[in-house]
């Protein structure tokens, strides 16, 4: 678990079976059965053809930061955390997610560098999604 702040999720409907993997350490991502679109976030429409037919797969966990910042300010919770890192993650299935590169030597960050999936219990019953460098 990191030093950043969590707070507990409230799923939905279209999100719960998300959520309930969370609790298992394991990164569930929706697919379009239709033209075969891998979904981020979790949604019962594909934002490519607007299917409605969408089924849950287990996603590697891994995948390559896409772009990052270090943000040295925070307000509330975040403003203890600081520095920390905001990036996009570009998972190994396509989607791009924004989260967050947490146990890492930040000046040694870098585009196009490998990470794995993290979680970090909210102490709710669920985990957010955070990534480290492998």
């Amino acid at each position: 678990m990191s030093d950043l702040p969590v707070m507990a999720p409230m799923p939905s409907v279209e999100t719960a079976e998300y959520w309930d993997a969370t609790t298992e350490g394991r990164l569930l991502l929706k697919r379009c059965d239709a033209c075969g679109h891998v979904i981020w976030y979790p949604r019962g429409i594909c934002p490519d053809c607007h299917s409605t037919q969408t089924s849950w797969f287990e996603a590697k966990g891994t995948g390559e930061i896409y772009s990052y910042t270090i943000n040295n300010k925070g307000d509330g919770p975040w403003k203890a955390a600081a520095p920390y890192v905001l990036a996009y993650v570009e998972l190994d299935e396509g989607p791009r997610v924004l989260t967050n590169i947490v146990d890492c030597d930040q000046a040694a960050l870098a585009i196009g560098q490998r990470v794995t999936a993290v979680w970090d219990d909210t102490g709710e019953g669920h985990a957010l999604l955070r990534f480290r460098p492998l």
